[in-house]
């Protein structure tokens, strides 16, 4: 009987062998978890004295675990979101590692059993119509920088993209002629096409006829002609709002950022009447229950739902409760 692989030996496996060959997980994917088990190396080498290539997995049981995860959320102020993250990945090498050494199904199996903890979701950032075009004049059209922040944010708004997805685009990915569409490759490397609408066709035409880019060539590139990062179109949409609050002041009490603008996509074609299916379709949700919760975020649905709910030619009152036992557990 071969003996069972180190701790090392199945780390290293898990990530060349399920995450690399067999699931095929995205880069993305890769270096979260990545990051997980640099911080819970990090942490052992702390907590126990060892090296992480001198961890057994004895070392690793449920107690240890979720000392590491309380680590996470009271050392490094991570939050509840953040603390789950981490423990989808350690949760995924677990189930590796019963499934590759059945020795250890007992602890992976305790492991697996801590749940993810609950959080508070904050309320949805989009932006209104009124805001929407704020936004868009706030960049300097007069230079090239301004002029390809305008049609990125034109597009970004009108098609919901990610932010990676927007700074991945290339020029091959748009057809501008009959049934103009952007392609893209989202989540799970599912590839979906979206609409344009007239004004983003309109743009985007001007773009490339002063940008001329080959088919391989970024759409929305840096000033050196290579991609644009996720954080360098953080900054440019942090300044274009900057300008926009000078002459909007709704826009001050809201923190935008670039997932806010997928945010508002949903929320425009929500308060259009289209079904939450083909929104999510159009997101590349991979599931209808991820967009449910733009229903909740829409007052004006809340409104329209309880005033069909109100009986005609009467006032609606809050119930009061008469008996003073009832009263209290209504209270609590």
């Amino acid at each position: 009987m071969k003996n069972a692989l180190s701790f090392p030996e199945l780390l290293q496996a898990f990530f060349t062998q399920r995450l690399m060959h067999q699931r095929r997980a995205s880069p993305h994917t890769i270096a979260s978890y990545r990051d997980t088990f640099r911080l819970l190396l990090a942490y052992a080498q702390e907590i126990l004295g060892k090296q992480p290539n001198q961890l057994e997995m004895a070392d690793l049981d449920a107690s240890f675990i979720g000392s590491f995860l309380n680590h996470l959320e009271r050392e490094r102020q991570n939050s509840a979101r953040s603390r789950n993250v981490r423990l989808a990945a350690i949760h995924a090498f677990f189930g590796f590692v019963a499934f590759r050494e059945p020795q250890y199904s007992a602890m992976a199996q305790q492991i697996m059993a801590i749940p993810m903890k609950r959080f508070k979701r904050k309320e949805i950032q989009f932006l209104t119509h009124a805001e929407m075009e704020e936004l868009l004049a706030a960049p300097d059209t007069t230079t090239w920088l301004g002029r390809r922040d305008r049609v990125m944010l034109l597009v970004a708004l009108q098609t919901g993209l990610r932010v990676s997805e927007l700074a991945n685009l290339r020029r091959q990915d748009v057809v501008l002629e009959t049934g103009p569409h952007i392609r893209c490759f989202g989540k799970g490397r599912k590839e979906r096409c979206t609409p344009l609408r007239r004004e983003s066709v309109a743009g985007l035409r001007a773009w490339l006829k002063e940008y001329d880019c080959p088919p391989s060539g970024f759409l929305f590139p840096n000033a050196r002609g290579g991609q644009m990062s996720v954080d360098a179109i953080q900054d440019r949409l942090k300044k274009h709002l900057a300008t926009a609050r000078k002459t909007c002041g709704s826009l001050r009490k809201k923190n935008i950022s670039p997932h806010a603008l997928r945010h508002t996509t949903a929320m425009e074609m929500l308060q259009a009447g289209i079904d939450c299916s083909i929104i999510a379709m159009w997101l590349g949700h991979e599931s209808i229950e991820t967009t449910q919760m733009y229903l909740h975020a829409d007052l004006e649905i809340k409104e329209k739902a309880i005033a069909k709910t109100a009986p005609l030619n009467t006032s609606t009152n809050r119930y009061r409760p008469h008996d003073a036992l009832i009263a209290f557990l209504k209270g609590l």
